[in-house]
């Protein structure tokens, strides 16, 4: 990789402008998501220490200079609604912003935890589509759609959700954990979004 002398400090290009030719050449669908997503979308401060790609099955992480690249196996990617960002050396594609919010949500361990999850939900909620919701929340497990629809209403979103409740309502059968691997015990119950609100929320800026 022939590497510009803007780029010499970090020894690589920023990933942004080879992931997509790699992927081309390998043949392998992918996205840019969760954080690396985020942050097209506007949450620039969450920015993170790794680029982030979603592909459809694992693969090893990458290290080019001070680049790191992590490829994160995503069930449904071929249905995850997409879009493109421009680069000086042409377009990468990235999760819409609400199926960034959809990854955010299943993916939350992976994206800082659920406290920074809030945080990023209430700076991206402005922009996203109520029917564009549900669409990406078909791409995914409907428990990720409830824990999704409880967060923003709990940033003050809810009127952006309500096809997203109704969807919920025609699909989940059971209560789920708002953190799949926190207990039960003392539990609140969401009955809009059949969820177990099972931590306190401390929303990270």
């Amino acid at each position: 990789m022939v590497v510009p002398p803007e780029y010499r400090g970090l020894g690589c290009l920023p990933p942004d402008q080879f992931i997509p030719a790699l992927m081309h050449h390998r043949r392998v669908p992918y996205y840019a998501g969760l954080l690396s997503a985020a942050q097209y979308h506007g949450a620039a401060h969450h920015r993170p220490q790794v680029f982030q790609v979603m592909v459809e099955r694992s693969r090893r992480a990458i290290r080019c200079g001070a680049v790191g690249v992590d490829f994160i196996s995503r069930t449904g990617l071929a249905g995850v609604p997409l879009c493109t960002f421009a680069n000086p050396r042409g377009t990468i594609l990235a999760s819409t912003v609400e199926a960034t919010a959809i990854d955010l949500v299943g993916y939350a361990s992976r994206a800082g935890g659920i406290d920074r999850v809030t945080g990023m939900l209430s700076e991206l909620s402005d922009q996203m589509d109520p029917a564009l919701l549900v669409e990406a929340a078909r791409s995914a497990s409907v428990l990720w759609a409830q824990r999704l629809g409880f967060l923003l209403e709990f940033v003050g979103a809810g009127d952006s959700c309500v096809p997203l409740r109704d969807y919920v309502r025609e699909r989940a059968r059971n209560y789920t954990r708002l953190v799949p691997s926190a207990p039960t015990g003392g539990a609140v119950r969401s009955r809009d979004w059949r969820l177990l609100v099972n931590v306190p929320i401390e929303v990270e800026a």
